[in-house]
């Protein structure tokens, strides 16, 4: 993976989401109120910078990414993991096998209500994808976008990521979404966790109603869209460091 790093202090890793790239954070982990935090920001394979697996897994390429992640981070001292859309999901799986210090999940996938284009790229063949489909998707993007700062920033990152890689994962993404454990899977995590929902915009009702039913600790970021640190920066930033901060303070008690 191509990693870009800075600053110092407690360590934030910060994990993408479907079709995103690591420069989709760069305005949040530049934002003052986490001046004092390292800040890593990789580009999963096949997004961004980083070329895709060779070859791309046949199934549960979320699972391979998500051991990707585990023997990237293996041996280094346990970090907060941020995780947005499908990176929330990656940072739960990561979180189940080795230690973290905490877990912010950006208004990361719960059911199958919160896919969007994850569903679209998923009803097209992985042969008619590559012909068509994804343009398509970028087109719908690119229109969307002219009203939206979040998808004009999405159809930049989208002309970064491999079709394959993006077909792969959201097949995958729905999938495990659509089994409505994820939300259990986050609150039963050894690490502190956050969830941060974007409304109206982000995770739906459905998820939402788990997450209480669940006693998650989980927040509302409003009004906003799925791209929280995009709509809302002043108070995701402000979340993030609130909750570092007292993860930091109940290690030295």
């Amino acid at each position: 993976m191509i990693v870009r790093r800075f600053g110092a202090g407690p360590e934030l890793v910060w994990i993408h989401g479907l079709g995103e790239w690591s420069v989709s954070f760069d305005a949040i982990a530049h934002h003052p109120a986490l001046d004092d935090f390292a800040h890593t920001l990789p580009d999963l394979p096949g997004y961004g910078r980083s070329p895709p697996p060779d070859p791309i897994p046949a199934r549960d390429s979320l699972g391979h990414l998500a051991s990707h992640l585990v023997a990237w981070l293996a041996g280094r001292p346990p970090v907060v993991l941020v995780g947005h859309s499908m990176g929330g999901v990656l940072a739960t799986l990561v979180a189940e096998q080795i230690a973290v210090r905490g877990v912010i999940d950006v208004d990361g996938n719960l059911s199958r209500g919160d896919c969007t284009f994850s569903v679209q790229a998923a009803s097209y063949s992985p042969e008619d994808f590559l012909a068509h489909g994804f343009g398509e998707l970028r087109a719908q993007v690119y229109t969307a976008g002219i009203q939206d700062p979040a998808l004009r920033g999405y159809h930049v990152a989208l002309a970064a990521a491999d079709p394959a890689m993006f077909h792969r994962n959201s097949i995958d993404l729905l999938e495990l979404s659509a089994t409505d454990t994820l939300a259990e899977r986050v609150v039963n995590l050894r690490a502190p966790s956050l969830f941060v929902a974007g409304v109206p915009g982000g995770i739906c009702e459905h998820s939402r109603l788990m997450l209480d039913r669940l006693g998650a600790r989980w927040m509302v970021v409003q009004p906003s869209g799925h791209w929280v640190h995009v709509d809302q920066p002043d108070e995701l930033a402000a979340a993030i460091a609130g909750f570092v901060r007292e993860l930091a303070a109940s290690h030295v008690q």
